[in-house]
């Protein structure tokens, strides 16, 4: 019997509102997996609830157990590892995680990470200032984990602007890392491609980004563009727009011979000024 290949696929969302609606949103894509096994399905930052207001999603934060647990029936239901992007953890009554779970097969919670990055920037389009640290509360752990897809490192949107973040994810082992996001059509069009490219490069991992995109109901827009690279920085798959997903098969021997041949992270000359 051959070896089964792992599978990674990245869910493009425009994510309301409503958490039931985006909840069914979720299970109708599900419902069109392809058969493979084991399967990764990574979902987009802000992918349970994109609120008009961080009060809103106070809200949402406060029933984020029983999201859990629907999340993790739809995993053992589908026979699926599940990155469940972002969604609110309560942190105290006036602030929340923007927490970033990722569940097996059996719909066990194997690790999460909290967004570290906030996005406190002012932005030429019509939202303009965006305050995350208003009512979210920073991280501080670096998360990498096992997986059969290889090891897994977390991180969430604007957390790609740091790549010693995501040079501390190789040095704990990262193989894959995930990156959902919600970027804004204005700083997707001058950045994603270039800083995804960057980071896969850099640490010489798949680099899995599932994205909002559109227009959505609390004023948002974002710049969809969900993308799998490799760690040679090839686009391997991509999503422009639409709701959809994006997959691409791993070969870590590929990786394991990129690094080989080309050993960056042995190089490093400014390991002391780092994560």
């Amino acid at each position: 019997m051959s070896e089964a290949i792992p599978t990674i696929i990245a869910l493009q969302m425009c994510s309301g509102v409503d958490p039931e609606q985006n909840i069914q949103t979720l299970v109708n894509q599900l419902q069109q997996l392809p058969t493979t096994r084991p399967l990764l399905v990574c979902l987009p930052e802000a992918f349970l609830v994109f609120s008009k207001s961080g009060n809103d999603t106070l809200k949402v934060a406060k029933q984020a157990e029983r999201y859990k647990q629907q999340l993790s029936e739809l995993c053992q239901l589908h026979n699926i590892w599940l990155s469940a992007g972002t969604m609110p953890e309560p942190y105290n009554d006036n602030k929340y995680y923007a927490a970033s779970h990722l569940f097996n097969a059996q719909g066990e919670l194997v690790a999460s990470y909290n967004k570290m990055h906030l996005f406190d920037v002012t932005v030429d389009d019509s939202t303009a200032s965006y305050r995350e640290s208003d009512f979210t509360q920073a991280g501080n752990e670096v998360v990498v984990v096992d997986s059969p897809f290889g090891k897994i490192g977390l991180t969430v949107c604007y957390d790609l602007r740091f790549s010693a973040l995501y040079t501390q994810l190789v040095r704990q082992g990262a193989e894959v890392i995930l990156v959902p996001s919600a970027f804004t059509v204005v700083t997707g069009q001058a950045h994603w491609q270039p800083l995804l490219a960057a980071r896969a490069i850099e640490t010489q991992c798949y680099v899995i980004a599932a994205a909002q995109y559109g227009a959505h109901e609390n004023g948002r827009q974002t710049y969809g563009h969900s993308i799998i690279l490799s760690p040679w920085g090839n686009t391997l798959s991509e999503l422009p727009t639409g709701t959809g997903f994006i997959s691409a098969t791993l070969d870590l021997k590929q990786l394991h011979k990129i690094r080989r041949d080309m050993p960056v992270q042995s190089h490093q000359r400014f390991r002391e000024h780092l994560l």
